[in-house]
Formats: C-alpha cells, sequence, structure tokens
C-alpha cells in the first residue's frame, strides 16, 4: 500500500482538543509505562521507599514528557497562523520529539546518576525506550481521534439528511457496494478517476474538499447518471448544476464551476458533443 506523504494532515489532529488529550494522555502513558518496566533503571536511583522512588521517577519522567507538551503547543500555533501540515511534516515532528526526550533522559542519566556508559550507547538505548514511550500513545490516539472525527461527519450527514430531505443526499459507495459517504447534490463539484480509485471533490463551506474511495469512473458514472452528474473527459464527471461558464481554448472546452475558490474541469473531444447537448448547445 503507497502512502502519500504530502497528503495533508488530517486537521482532527491539531485540533486544541485532542491536542491537550494527547499531552495528557501521553503523560500518563509514559508514567505507568516508565515505573512499570523501568527501562531507565528508576529502582536504584536512591535507596528509599517504593513510593517515595515512584514520586521521584514520576517528577523526572513529566519534564522529559514536557517535551512532548511545549511541541504539541508549537504545532498548534504554527496551524492556527496559517502554516500546512503535510504527513511527512508531522513524521518528522514525532521524530524530533522522540530524540529531543531521549537527549534529556540520557543527559540525566551521565549527569545525575553518573552512568559510565558511553554516550552514543546511553542516547540509542534512550532512543530506543522513548520511541515505545511516545509512539504507542500516539498511534492509539490517532486510531481514537479519526473514529471520533468519522463519528461526528457521519452524525452530520444523518442531522442534514433529516433537516433537508434525504432526497437530495447523493451516496458514493466503492466498489463492494459499501457506503463511504453521503454528500448534497448542490456541494458536489467533479469526480476525477485514476485507475481503480475516484476521487470525489466537493464544497465544504469555504473551502474545496476532497475525498477518495477505490471504485472505477466508469462503475460511479452509472450509479450517479440520474444526479446531474455526467461524463466530460476519460478522467472526469462533472456535476452539471455547478458549471457556470463554458470556455472554449485552444485545447478544446473548459468547464469554469462555481465554487469557493474556483475550479475548472477539462472536457475532451470525444465528449464534447455530449456536454454542449446537456447545455441546450450545439458543438
Amino acid at each position: 500500500m503507497n502512502i502519500d506523504l504530502n497528503y495533508k494532515l488530517p486537521g482532527y489532529l491539531t485540533e486544541k482538543g485532542n491536542i491537550v488529550t494527547t499531552i495528557l494522555f501521553t503523560a500518563g502513558f509514559a508514567l505507568l509505562f516508565l515505573n512499570i518496566y523501568t527501562p531507565f533503571g528508576v529502582t536504584t536511583w536512591f535507596e528509599v521507599s517504593r513510593p517515595t522512588l515512584f514520586i521521584y521517577a514520576s517528577g523526572v519522567i513529566l519534564a522529559g514528557v514536557l517535551v512532548v507538551a511545549v511541541s504539541r503547543v508549537i504545532m498548534y500555533h504554527a496551524v492556527r497562523h496559517g502554516r500546512q501540515l503535510r504527513l511527512w511534516h508531522y513524521l518528522v515532528w514525532v521524530a524530533a520529539e522522540i530524540v529531543s526526550m531521549a537527549l534529556f533522559f540520557t543527559l540525566f542519566e551521565i549527569v545525575i546518576l553518573d552512568d559510565t556508559r558511553s554516550f552514543p550507547e546511553l542516547l540509542g538505548r534512550s532512543v530506543r525506550h522513548t520511541s515505545l514511550t511516545l509512539l504507542l500513545p500516539y498511534i492509539m490516539l490517532w486510531l481514537y481521534f479519526s473514529w471520533h472525527d468519522s463519528k461526528l461527519r457521519l452524525t452530520g450527514i444523518r442531522e442534514q439528511a433529516e433537516g433537508q430531505g434525504q432526497k437530495q443526499m447523493i451516496g458514493l459507495r466503492d466498489e463492494k457496494g459499501v457506503l463511504r459517504m453521503s454528500l448534497m447534490r448542490p456541494d458536489i463539484l467533479y469526480l476525477q478517476g485514476s485507475d481503480n480509485y475516484v476521487t470525489v471533490w466537493y464544497q465544504a463551506q469555504n473551502k474545496v474538499t476532497r475525498f477518495m474511495l477505490r471504485n472505477t469512473l466508469r462503475t460511479m458514472e452509472d450509479e450517479l447518471k440520474q444526479e446531474s452528474v455526467i461524463r466530460c473527459h476519460r478522467s472526469y464527471l462533472v456535476n452539471i448544476e455547478k458549471v457556470k461558464l463554458i470556455r472554449r481554448e485552444k485545447e478544446g472546452l473548459t468547464l469554469e464551476l462555481d465554487s469557493t475558490p474556483p475550479s475548472t474541469v477539462p472536457v475532451s473531444r470525444t465528449y464534447m458533443h455530449e456536454v454542449l447537448t446537456a447545455f441546450g448547445q450545439e458543438g
């Protein structure tokens, strides 16, 4: 399975509430994981009782987790000020958190615990343990946030359908016939096909958004032929209700859609007559 590292990072990962949840959950997970697993030898830190040792160890662990808190606050403000993060940005960001937190624990072992092992050995060991400490809660939270976001979207779709009538909703299904998304007809702009995948471009408030599902454009054409969605190109279907301008150029026709921001869709010569006929014009 190919992963597009340039894919825009899901918005739910940078929402304020979810960032707070990430910091708190990661801190709690680190406290339990590092005190139970004791990867840094916390049982040899001090000659004190187990409860007292837990308090000392927890203080050091929480100090290390401050790296995550500072990092996520910076991420939140970067997105808030218009920075668009891609998937590869996020992966590099997480890697930097792991290295920074591992460096903190390494320096702690050298300076405070007077560990005589070499710096590279201690750092490598810290990176392995810190990776588990951060990646496990991050993966769990990503799955939870994704599930919660999908749940909210489905709830919104149902409420919209109840308020405006189910007839205006268009269901989008994958190759197995499973309903993946439902949209209001006026919100659909165009569909773009590539091999066995179809990207649905639609208007979401003041931006154009996309949703990808596994299916063929030919199958989608058959399913949507009653919904004012027609073929205009080998790789495109367009909602003719959203076309506000037909522009003739050297390469052929171009359809300009009523969207924010404006979108354009090409018309190939093969489908030029059908498109013009749909608008009551002749080639």
